[in-house]
């Protein structure tokens, strides 16, 4: 009997110790740092994006070059509401990671892109239902250069 406990006791050793190092990692990763708002730019594209600093964690993400009528959203969180359906939603390839992504276009002037533009905030829809993504004061300064940049023919 002796034989077989002692490396029963190991292996569920050896398991609890597995176990306690995946969820420090876990841990780790969840306090990578909050979701914000975070603006940059990739040649004459600017990218607004809702999420994790410096990551490839993000529920939202615009893109919009100058002198165009329309943004170009990807990620899992999606504008809310009925004008979602009137958009062109079509599968590209996800700039983040080159994989398949839904892609919506929308024109700047519409209504959830003004609203995000005007007061900080997006009602939006994802996995885990609806909620709104809000800026702080520095995050709606970004906001207001983004949509600036979009807007202007000669950037």
């Amino acid at each position: 009997m002796l034989k077989f406990a002692i490396p029963a006791v190991a292996a569920l050793g050896l398991v609890a110790a597995a176990a306690q190092s995946q969820a420090t990692n876990s841990e780790a990763q969840i306090g990578a740092g909050p979701m914000a708002w975070h603006l940059s730019h990739e040649g004459d594209m600017a990218k607004l994006a809702y999420g994790v600093a410096n990551s490839d964690q993000l529920a939202l993400m615009i893109t919009c070059e100058p002198g165009q009528s329309e943004a170009v959203l990807y990620g899992d969180a999606k504008p809310a509401g009925p004008r979602l359906q009137q958009a062109s939603l079509t599968t590209a390839i996800d700039p983040l990671d080159g994989g398949l992504a839904d892609e919506i276009r929308m024109p700047l002037d519409d209504p959830a892109l003004e609203t995000l533009s005007r007061r900080g905030r997006m009602a939006v829809e994802g996995e885990g239902g609806a909620y709104e993504l809000r800026a702080d004061r520095d995050e709606r300064r970004l906001i207001g250069q983004f949509f600036s940049y979009c807007g202007t023919a000669n950037a």
